[in-house]
């Protein structure tokens, strides 16, 4: 009873009400709020905050979200094993991916791993923003950059290299930028990372470093968009080369300024702070860990 009541607390947190975990679970309301007051008493503490219109999570209650995911898929494992055999794979898996990645690598990736395993299902959050990897119940998430959270397991896949990039016919209006600073007379397509107005864009490194602060006629918080923008000739981008490689290649858009460009950036898969991943987490990370590195020999090219 106590891990079923867990469940139900990871029920409750995920879906955001009392409500709408009884919603979800098929339990009255009254039967959930009973069962979330028992927890409570089991460990003598309050777990959530409570008021008619919101929740939120107590220290003990993020301390029990953290351990509970890892808990539970033990023993959903260890369930599996003895029903179904060491080799079957089963139960769902949580996913976080920047968008462009997400369509382009990571959906074709999970085709794959679904029809392969017929017992996994798979939930893809495709957002450019900040997520929250253990408070928002992600197994897996995929982002570029440096990762702030240091209680977070990593795992590195590779660098790609940030281009500037427009349509050939945007440059043969607007003219092709030679420095950094002349892209201050050019119109950028910027994007947003949550509350991050992504405008200022840095060049060079060491001594040489710069940064140019850029604007334009369109922001969005979509990075498929924003190339998709791009590729309708409104301006320029900055963008991942894993996410315009083949663009460049075939010419649909034109790097420019490679000479100016930056350290490359990681690419990182990240995994809650658990002793222990699900097999069927593992399996997916490694072969989507394969599915990145061939999209990055794809998306090279010579600049």
């Amino acid at each position: 009873m106590l891990l079923d009541n867990i469940s139900l607390f990871l029920q409750i947190v995920e879906k955001g009400s009392l409500t709408a975990a009884a919603r979800s679970t098929g339990l009255s309301a009254t039967t959930v709020s009973e069962r979330l007051a028992a927890l409570e008493a089991h460990y003598g503490v309050v777990l959530l905050n409570r008021t008619t219109r919101s929740i939120s999570l107590t220290e003990e209650g993020r301390t029990l979200i953290e351990g509970a995911h890892s808990v539970l898929t033990e023993v959903q494992d260890l369930d599996t094993r003895i029903r179904l055999g060491a080799q079957t794979l089963t139960g769902p898996i949580r996913i976080s991916a920047p968008s462009d990645l997400g369509r382009s690598v990571v959906s074709p990736a999970i085709a794959e791993f679904v029809k392969a395993h017929l017992a996994i299902s798979v939930e893809l959050f495709l957002s450019d923003g900040f997520i929250d990897v253990v408070g928002e119940g992600f197994d897996i998430a995929l982002r570029f950059g440096q990762v702030e959270d240091s209680t977070l397991r990593t795992r590195r896949l590779t660098s790609v290299r940030r281009v500037i990039c427009a349509t050939p016919d945007y440059f043969d209006r607007a003219g092709r930028p030679a420095t950094p600073l002349d892209l201050k007379n050019h119109n950028c397509l910027v994007m947003r990372f949550g509350t991050q107005l992504d405008n200022v864009w840095r060049f060079g490194s060491g001594t040489k470093a710069q940064a140019v602060t850029v604007h334009g006629d369109r922001v969005a918080n979509d990075g498929a968009l924003v190339r998709q923008w791009a590729l309708d000739g409104h301006g320029i981008i900055l963008k991942s080369q894993l996410d315009v490689g083949e663009d460049i290649r075939f010419g649909r858009l034109e790097e420019v300024l490679s000479e100016y460009s930056p350290p490359p950036t990681p690419l990182q898969m990240l995994f809650p702070p658990a002793r222990a991943q699900p097999r069927r987490v593992n399996a997916f990370a490694d072969f989507l860990t394969t599915a990145v590195q061939l999209r990055v020999k794809a998306a090279r090219y010579t600049a």
